[in-house]
C-alpha cells in the first residue's frame, strides 16, 4: 500500500528536474550596463568608438569590465556598480554630443540597460529569467497627447480638396472655397452651382450641416462640421493612436507593456526593462506616414501643385526638388502589411506594400488612366525639436513639433497599380526596416506630443527586488518552522514541497514569459501559503483517521484520497477569482493575478502529486507502527 509506480516516480523527478533548470537563470542577476545606439547613418558603432568611450569612464574613475558590438549593431559597455551608471551615462553622452562628433552629423543615443549573465549552456536549452516589471527592472513611463485638433483639420482639408475636385469636374467657374475653424464656404456667381454643390454635399458629405443664401448678386454655401462629428473624429483618432501604439510596442518586443487611454485625448504607456527611452520615443512617437500623389504638370497653377525635396541626399543632388499634387490618392492608413527587402533588378532596399480593398480601390482608380505619369510616395515624418524661446522675459527650452515631408520614391506609372506594388528609394536597409515597421504597425492619425516622460533606473528596481526576496524568504522561513514544529517528520515532507512548489512556479513563470511584479511577488507569497494550507488539510485528515482506528498506513491513504474534494473545491474557487481578476484589471494588478493564477496549479500538483510520493517513499509498504504527525 501507498506506493508509486516507478514510471511516476522518474516522472516526478524528471519535470522537478526541468524544473529547476529552467528556473536556474533567475539565479543570474543581470550587469548593470550601458547602451551606446547610433541614431543617424553617419553615426557608427565600432571597436574605435568602444575605445574612446573606454578611456572617457577611466578618465571619471567609472568601473567597467566589457565593452562590446551587439549583433543588433549597438554597444554595451558592462559596468560593476549600478550606482555608476547615471554618471557613465552622463559622461558618454556629453563625449557623443560634443563638437568633434556633431561637426560629422554624428548623433548617438546612450541608454541605462541591462545585460544578460545567463550562462550560454542555458541559453541554449531555451532557458530564460523572468521578465520584471517597471517597478524591478526600472522602464520608462510616458504620457502622450494626441493632437486631437489636428485630425479635425485633416478631415476639413480632405473635404475641401473633395469639393474642389467636384467643382473642376463639373466644370464650375470663379467658385471660390474657404475654409475657415470649422466651417467650409463657397462662394458662387450663380444659383445653379449653388444648387449643384449643394446636392453635392448632401449626397457625399452628410457630416456637414448645410446652409445658403446669397448677398450683393453671388450665393454662398456654408457646410459646418457638427459637434457629434468632431467628438467621433477625436475619439476614432484616439483609438486608432492606442492601437498603432500597441502595434509598435509588440515589434518592439516589450513584454507585458501597459498602454491604455487616459481622458480625452491622452494615452499612457509603460515600458518595462526598456532603459533606452529616446529610442523608445522615437518609435512610439513618430508618426511615419505615407501619401501617394501623381507629379503635377508643369502648367498646372500654384494652387493646384507643392514642391518636396528628395530623402536622400544622393536624389536631392541628382534630381531636385519636384511638384506634386495637392491632391493624395491614398495615405499609409491604407496600408495593411509592409515588408522590407531588396529589389532584385538594382538590389537597392525596397519595401512591398499590400493595401487593404478600399485603399486598393481607389489606387486602381487613379492610375488606369495614367498611364505614363509619374507618381511620388511622400514620406511624411512629425517630431518634436527642442527650442530655446523667450517667455516671460526668460529663454525656456520647450519641445516644438515639428514636420518633415519628402519625396521616398518618384516612378514612372507602367500599368494601373491594385492592392499590391513595391517603392524604392530608401537609403540603407535599416531605413527600410524602421519604415516597414511603422506602416506595419499602423499609420497615427494624428500627431502626439510627449507631456510627460519618467525613466525608472535599475536601482531603484533593484532595492524593490531585494525588499520582495526579503519578503520571500521571511515567509518561508516563518513556514518551515511553523511545519517542523506541529507536523514533526510529514512538516519536512511539507517544507520539501513548498521549495519544490517555489522552483516549479519560478519555472513556469519564466517559461511562459510572465512579467513579475510587486504584487506578483505578493502573489507568490500567497502561493506559498496556500500550498501548505493543502498539506495541512491533509495532514489534518490524516490525524482524523488515525483517531478514527484505521492503521498508519490505511490513514495515509485515506487521508489524501479523502482531502482531495476539500482541496480541489478551495483552490478551483480561489482560481476562478484570479481569472476575472486577469480580465478585468491591468497594469500590476494583472501580475498579481498571473501569480495567483500559476501558484494555485503547482500547488495542488506539488500538495497532492509531490507530497504523496515523498510520504510513499518514506512510508510505503513498511510495517509502521506509529505515524510522527
Amino acid at each position: 500500500m501507498n506506493r508509486f509506480p516507478l514510471w511516476k516516480n522518474v516522472l516526478l523527478i524528471l519535470l522537478v528536474g526541468l524544473g529547476f533548470i529552467y528556473a536556474l537563470p533567475n539565479v543570474y542577476s543581470p550587469d548593470p550596463a550601458i547602451q551606446i545606439t547610433s541614431n543617424s547613418r553617419a553615426a557608427k558603432i565600432d571597436d574605435e568608438l568602444l575605445q574612446v568611450v573606454g578611456t572617457v569612464l577611466q578618465e571619471g574613475g567609472i568601473d567597467y569590465f566589457g565593452a562590446e558590438v551587439t549583433p543588433e549593431g549597438f554597444a554595451m559597455i558592462r559596468l560593476r556598480d549600478a550606482g555608476q551608471q547615471l554618471a557613465a551615462q552622463r559622461a558618454v553622452q556629453t563625449l557623443l554630443d560634443g563638437a568633434s562628433y556633431q561637426a560629422e552629423d554624428k548623433r548617438y543615443v546612450v541608454a541605462l540597460n541591462r545585460a544578460s549573465t545567463t550562462p550560454d549552456w542555458l541559453a541554449s536549452l531555451g532557458a530564460s529569467p523572468m521578465n520584471l516589471g517597471l517597478d524591478l527592472a526600472g522602464g520608462v513611463h510616458f504620457l502622450l497627447e494626441v493632437d486631437t485638433p489636428k485630425a479635425v483639420a485633416d478631415r476639413m482639408e480632405d473635404m475641401q480638396e473633395s469639393i474642389k475636385k467636384h467643382i473642376r469636374d463639373k466644370r464650375l467657374f470663379n467658385v471660390e472655397v474657404q475654409v475657415k475653424d470649422r466651417t467650409i464656404t463657397i462662394t458662387t456667381p450663380s444659383e445653379d452651382a449653388q444648387k449643384v454643390l449643394l446636392t453635392y454635399l448632401q449626397e457625399n458629405l452628410p457630416d456637414l450641416a448645410r446652409q445658403r443664401g446669397s448677398e450683393g448678386g453671388s450665393f454662398w454655401v456654408k457646410a459646418t462640421l457638427e459637434n457629434r462629428v468632431i467628438q467621433e473624429i477625436e475619439n476614432h483618432a484616439v483609438s486608432q493612436n492606442l492601437t498603432t501604439i500597441r502595434n509598435r510596442v509588440n515589434e518592439l518586443g516589450v513584454s507585458e507593456p501597459l498602454v491604455q487611454r487616459q481622458g480625452r485625448n491622452r494615452i499612457v504607456v509603460e515600458l518595462p526593462g526598456v532603459q533606452d527611452a529616446a529610442g523608445a520615443k522615437k518609435i512610439l512617437g513618430k508618426t511615419a506616414n505615407l501619401e501617394f500623389r501623381l507629379e503635377a504638370a508643369p502648367s498646372a497653377p500654384p494652387t493646384q501643385k507643392e514642391r518636396f525635396e528628395f530623402y536622400t541626399e544622393e536624389e536631392r543632388q541628382m534630381r531636385g526638388p519636384k511638384f506634386l499634387e495637392r491632391r493624395r490618392i491614398i495615405t499609409g492608413e491604407r496600408v495593411i502589411n509592409a515588408m522590407a527587402g531588396f529589389d532584385d533588378q538594382s538590389n537597392s532596399p525596397k519595401i512591398d506594400i499590400t493595401l487593404d480593398g478600399e485603399g486598393g480601390t481607389l489606387m486602381h482608380h487613379a492610375t488606369r488612366n495614367e498611364v505614363g505619369r509619374n507618381m511620388g510616395v511622400l514620406f511624411i515624418d512629425y517630431y518634436t525639436e527642442k527650442q530655446r524661446v523667450m517667455e516671460n522675459g526668460q529663454l525656456v527650452e520647450k519641445e516644438v513639433q515639428k514636420v518633415d515631408r519628402k519625396i521616398i520614391n518618384l516612378a514612372t506609372i507602367r500599368s494601373a497599380l491594385g492592392v499590391r506594388f513595391q517603392i524604392t528609394g530608401l537609403d540603407s536597409v535599416k531605413e527600410a526596416n524602421d519604415v516597414a515597421l511603422l506602416l506595419r504597425a499602423g499609420s497615427l492619425a494624428a500627431p502626439m506630443v510627449f507631456v510627460e516622460e519618467r525613466t525608472i533606473g535599475p536601482s531603484l528596481g533593484a532595492e524593490n527586488i531585494s525588499m520582495g526576496v526579503k519578503s520571500v524568504q521571511i515567509g518561508m522561513l516563518m513556514l518551515v518552522v511553523f511545519m517542523l514544529f506541529y507536523y514533526k517528520v510529514f512538516g519536512i515532507v511539507a517544507n520539501i514541497v513548498l521549495a519544490m512548489n517555489l522552483v516549479l512556479l519560478t519555472a513556469l513563470m519564466s517559461i511562459l514569459g510572465a512579467t513579475l511584479t510587486m504584487p506578483g511577488i505578493a502573489g507568490i507569497v500567497l502561493t506559498m501559503g496556500m500550498a501548505v494550507d493543502a498539506n495541512v488539510l491533509i495532514y489534518s485528515r490524516i490525524k482524523e483517521e488515525l483517531k478514527a482506528g484505521l492503521s498508519p498506513q490505511g490513514a495515509i491513504h485515506a487521508g489524501f484520497e479523502r482531502a482531495f474534494s476539500s482541496i480541489m473545491d478551495a483552490n478551483l474557487t480561489t482560481l476562478i477569482v484570479a481569472f476575472i481578476l486577469y480580465a478585468i484589471s491591468s497594469g500590476s494588478v494583472k501580475g498579481f493575478a498571473v501569480t495567483l493564477s500559476l501558484g494555485i496549479v503547482t500547488s495542488v500538483f506539488t500538495a497532492i502529486v509531490g507530497t504523496r510520493a515523498i510520504v510513499n517513499v518514506i512510508y510505503g509498504n513498511r510495517n509502521v507502527t506509529k505515524l510522527w504527525i
